[in-house]
């Protein structure tokens, strides 16, 4: 009994050295955008000219296609094929190393790739909008990490921003079926797939199954939308909420040094009643008429709205 006590706590003292980093552990420190940019362009580049998808099915459907999209490599019986780079659009963002909590004071350009498959026949949501979609998501190899058998609804700003901003140049279905098995669908989807740089995804963050720095790649099906989606029902549609006119409205805070002064947590307009901080909820200080317009009082008539001046 001795002889197991002791092999016990032999193992016991092994497992507490191996896991103790102690002072001369190396921490590595976050890459810079502009190093990282340069590498997911040339990966997602060579993956667009080596790899197709099913334009054929999309283009002369068979019986039951469920209209979703196939990505596959151009060789063997598929050498004839055309590459996706010959088929895909993009999208250039900037991107700054402060949106990840880096110091180095970078603003990079990065470029997205997205193919529409399928249009769709409805309107397009902003990139602030409530979406219905469905969405599945993989690394470049292929390794799948997420994936939506069925529609969900997602606040287009809780989402990577890229993925975002690529949502917006899609449109919805026409209309909502009710099938015999009492499950419904939604006709002439927007269907699709985009290719985001790690900069316009997680970066130097790590989600389950997707590494740091890696580039993504996602098949979506955009059903419906809410039009004009007010997310914190202060009467103006958080697209408007974007000032600075960047397509992101996470990064427009009117009041953030007031928050920060009552130690408040820090809520971009999108997500604030109360838009300046004065006390007064945003949607008593606009005015907003029987068809939807708004209008922005500015009684100190010093060019700031009155919702935006705490002066007022």
């Amino acid at each position: 009994m001795r002889r197991v006590i002791l092999v016990m706590m032999l193992f016991i003292f092994i497992v507490a050295c191996n896991n103790d980093d102690g002072p001369d552990a190396i921490s590595v420190p976050p890459r810079q955008l502009s190093e990282v940019v340069v590498e997911d362009a040339a990966e997602i580049q060579a993956y667009l000219e080596s790899h197709f998808y099913n334009y054929e099915d999309f283009a002369s459907p068979p019986v039951d296609f469920d209209y979703a999209v196939v990505l596959d490599t151009i060789a063997g019986a598929n050498s004839d094929k055309i590459a996706l780079i010959n088929q895909v659009e993009s999208l250039t963002i900037q991107v700054s190393s402060e949106d990840f909590g880096l110091d180095d004071n970078e603003t990079i350009e990065h470029t997205l790739y997205y193919l529409v498959a399928r249009e769709g026949m409805g309107e397009s949501p902003t990139a602030a909008d409530s979406t219905f979609v469905k969405y599945e998501g993989s690394l470049l190899s292929g390794s799948l990490f997420d994936a939506t058998p069925t529609y969900t609804w997602q606040y287009l700003p809780f989402f990577l921003r890229g993925y975002s901003q690529v949502i917006a140049n899609f449109k919805v279905g026409d209309n909502i079926v009710v099938n015999p098995d009492g499950t419904t669908s939604i006709t002439n989807s927007g269907v699709g797939v985009m290719f985001l740089p790690s900069g316009l995804a997680y970066f130097n963050g790590s989600q389950n199954g997707i590494p740091s720095y890696s580039p993504l790649i996602f098949k979506i099906d955009v059903g419906l939308y809410v039009p004009d989606t007010d997310y914190d029902d202060d009467g103006i549609p958080s697209i408007m909420e974007d000032l600075n006119g960047d397509g992101d409205v996470t990064n427009d805070n009117t009041d953030v040094a007031q928050e920060q002064a009552i130690r408040s947590p820090a809520f971009p307009n999108h997500l604030d009643p109360d838009d300046d901080e004065d006390g007064i909820l945003t949607k008593d200080e606009i005015i907003v008429d029987s068809e939807g317009n708004i209008t922005f009082p500015d009684d100190d008539n010093d060019g700031i709205p009155n919702y935006l001046d705490r002066d007022n």
